[in-house]
């Protein structure tokens, strides 16, 4: 539970709803290509900025990424929400080989020391991945399908008893007004027995 009392599932489950499923599976170090929307005016373009990712910050639909790159000799750094719909798409340009969550040490390198050490893939190894990078996404899919499922279940079951609950209170007024008449009918019958009987 959270300090306003409400469930964490349940948020989890509202801000699903804005999280990407075209997410590549980079890591810190990685060489990556983010191509952004830019408006300008009535116009919109695509700008591409590449650099290793210097870190991953947060989790959930607020993560975030911070992309370092050397532009005429000087160092620059954007950070980009990972599931904003200002980006179009993230590519992995090399898989860089670090020990590190955060390569803030690379801040005050320069030259031939400021380069990150790549890693080299085989074509089965590459296979694997994007295979794992497709399975998650499916299963992501899947599970998302499932919990909006699920939800609108609740939600007709819901509608259902509350259908069910003014439907009870009704009968239940036409059951007693039934009664009520019955006796007024046979009123009458025994009031006029006795005139007979004289």
């Amino acid at each position: 539970m959270r300090e306003g009392g409400i469930p964490m599932d349940i948020l989890n489950a509202i801000t699903d709803e804005y999280k990407k499923n075209d997410i590549p599976d980079f890591h810190i170090g990685d060489t990556v290509r983010v191509h952004i929307k830019i408006k300008e005016g009535s116009r919109e373009r695509i700008q591409i900025f590449e650099g290793f990712v210097l870190k991953r910050q947060n989790g959930g639909v607020s993560e975030t990424f911070t992309v370092r790159r050397i532009a005429s000799g000087v160092g620059v750094e954007k950070t980009f929400p990972v599931h904003s719909p200002r980006i179009e798409k993230i590519e992995i340009v090399k898989r860089g080989e670090v020990r590190r969550a955060k390569l803030n040490y690379m801040r005050s390198r320069t030259g031939k020391s400021a380069k990150i050490k790549g890693r080299i893939l085989t074509d089965e190894q590459l296979a694997a991945e994007k295979a794992a990078i497709e399975a998650e996404r499916q299963e992501r899919a899947a599970m998302i399908e499932a919990e909006a499922a699920a939800a609108q279940k609740a939600a007709e079951e819901a509608a259902a008893a509350e259908a069910a609950a003014e439907e009870a209170p009704a009968e239940e007024a036409v059951a007693e007004e039934a009664p009520a008449e019955a006796v007024e009918e046979t009123a009458p019958a025994e009031e006029a027995a006795p005139a007979d009987a004289e």
